[in-house]
């Protein structure tokens, strides 16, 4: 099954509301040419707040469910273009436990399900922890209309265990909405090298996995509201095959409606040369459970 997928890199204002009508007109372009799976970057409607650790931040925060207006004008969509929509949120859980949350909506509108991030980074500028409680939903696969789709999330993409397990699970296609990007004062001497393993590891995922992986990232750069060197995104979302190569990237200076048509039959082909699933000794990999091995 032949599947068009579209990816929507864009800036991310102060105010969200304005970046949520930006995405909803990027998911109206796409539903007109005739795409099927639409996927956000991470945290699309808000800057990346977590440069810093600040309480006000929590006002972004939003509850998740069929009647939050967020979901209503995505499901919207969804149902209008028959699109599977991946959006991701900052989700207000209850008083004082709060996630970074991407959700799956179905072809009817229907809010299928979501998926919290499990993996929170706590580094300069990624104050991540601050804000988000771990995710405790697991690692789900969450089956469409256009094949099965898991989602992880940003941080997640450096773990091979979340990728092979949703693998495992069925699913045909891996999505990681991110918000990542250089450090000014890194950028010279480390910017190349940053950038090449964070592509590199998820082209690992892939070929590992024989499925598709499809990474959204914002662009831009956003000034750190403590004075702080900010982050300059780095843009370039792609699409990777299942023999982990590249087959379609953004730019990194500008926003972009990204889309890629991908073959799902590429998946049983390509697993039928390289059966990594059908050589695994899972008898001898106990200790992966382990924090650290001495």
């Amino acid at each position: 099954m032949k599947v068009k997928i579209a990816q929507i890199q864009h800036r991310a204002f102060k105010n969200p509301e304005e970046n949520h009508r930006k995405v909803l007109e990027f998911i109206e372009e796409a539903g007109k040419k005739g795409v099927n799976i639409v996927s956000t970057q991470e945290l699309y409607k808000t800057e990346y707040f977590c440069q810093v650790e600040d309480w006000e931040n929590f006002k972004y925060a939003e509850p998740i469910n069929e009647n939050n207006q967020t979901i209503k004008d995505l499901s919207k969509l969804a149902k209008k273009y028959r699109l599977v929509i991946i959006a991701s949120l900052f989700e207000k859980r209850a008083k004082g436990v709060y996630h970074n949350t991407a959700v799956v909506i179905g072809t009817d509108g229907r809010l299928i399900g979501k998926y919290r991030k499990m993996h929170i980074p706590d580094d300069p500028h990624f104050y991540e922890k601050f804000y988000f409680t771990e995710g405790d939903l697991g690692y789900q696969v969450f089956k469409t209309e256009y094949g099965n789709i898991g989602v992880l999330i940003c941080w997640d993409q450096w773990f091979p265990e979340a990728a092979r397990i949703i693998a495992l699970k069925g699913a045909d296609m891996i999505f990681y909405p991110t918000a990542i990007g250089w450090l000014p004062e890194e950028k010279k001497e480390f910017g190349d090298s940053q950038y090449n393993a964070w592509e590199t590891v998820q082209r690992g995922h892939a070929v590992a996995n024989g499925c598709f992986v499809i990474t959204t990232n914002r662009v831009g750069f956003e000034k750190s509201p403590d004075g702080n060197s900010g982050i300059q995104f780095w843009g370039q979302s792609f699409t990777i095959n299942t023999y982990g190569e590249i087959i379609n990237k953004a730019s990194v200076d500008r926003e972009e409606l990204l889309i890629t048509e991908i073959d799902l039959k590429e998946i049983e082909e390509t697993r039928k040369v390289w059966p990594f699933f059908r050589d695994r000794r899972v008898c001898s990999y106990e200790e992966i459970k382990k924090k650290w091995i001495d």
